[in-house]
């Protein structure tokens, strides 16, 4: 499994232990961090901190552990954030589910508590619509980033792609894996937002990261436009 991280405070500890007490291997993506968070964390037997020298986004931390992921000989990898909002103790089911089906793409989809903050959750709505228009496909949530893929057809979908380094990672993933023929098994997950107070760490933007969402979202419109103006072949 994989755990990318940007500046994800005290709860990466909590998230890697966790991790590692249910899954024997946890790969951790350190993506530019540079507040210190994994100083306590060293590699050991089933776990292994890759370092980027910069930021570059949950994408690119993504794809530079599933390369080293499919290398190594793993078919599937499971992505998790660092920032301890996903439930590491329902790693096991989400596991379980993909050897069962192993073509499917196992998403997650979020049982929100009140803590959860209103703006985002109307916003995934939005996006879960334009999605499911998308892919006629029933994708439950499309930003939710507790999931397992498939390895080999999001390696290609990322490699073959400019796009799906940023926060656009978890829809655009959805989106292209769907049109590649992935199938969906959807999973309800719970979820957690910490306050500040309680170590939470957000680098979320409202307006910044609302904006790249429908830059995307267009972008995938002209694509998806694109292919239903292609000729079919019998």
């Amino acid at each position: 499994m994989l755990i990318p991280s940007y500046n994800s405070g005290e709860k990466l500890y909590d998230t890697v232990q966790a991790s590692r007490s249910v899954w024997p291997e946890v790969w951790l993506v350190l993506d530019g961090s540079t507040d210190g968070s994994a100083d306590t964390l060293a590699q050991a037997e089933g776990f292994r901190i890759l370092k980027r020298e910069r930021n570059g986004g949950k994408g690119a931390a993504v794809l530079d552990g599933l390369r080293e992921a499919v290398v190594a000989g793993f078919t599937h990898v499971l992505v998790m954030d660092a920032d301890g909002q996903h439930p590491a103790d329902e790693i096991s089911l989400f596991m379980a589910l993909s050897a069962a089906y192993p073509q499917a793409m196992i998403l997650g989809v979020p049982r929100f508590d009140a803590d959860a903050p209103l703006l985002r959750v109307w916003g995934r709505r939005i996006s879960n619509l334009l999605v499911r228009v998308l892919t006629d496909v029933q994708i439950q949530d499309a930003l939710f980033g507790f999931r397992v893929y498939p390895a080999s057809p999001l390696l290609h979908a990322m490699e073959t792609s400019p796009h799906m380094r940023g926060y656009d990672f978890d829809a655009e993933a959805a989106v292209r894996l769907a049109w590649a023929g992935v199938t969906v098994v959807n999973q309800p997950a719970s979820v957690r937002y910490f306050l500040k107070s309680e170590g939470g760490v957000s680098h979320f933007r409202y307006v910044i990261d609302n904006l790249r969402l429908a830059t995307m979202f267009a972008r995938l419109f002209a694509a998806w436009t694109r292919r239903q103006l292609r000729p079919s072949r019998h």
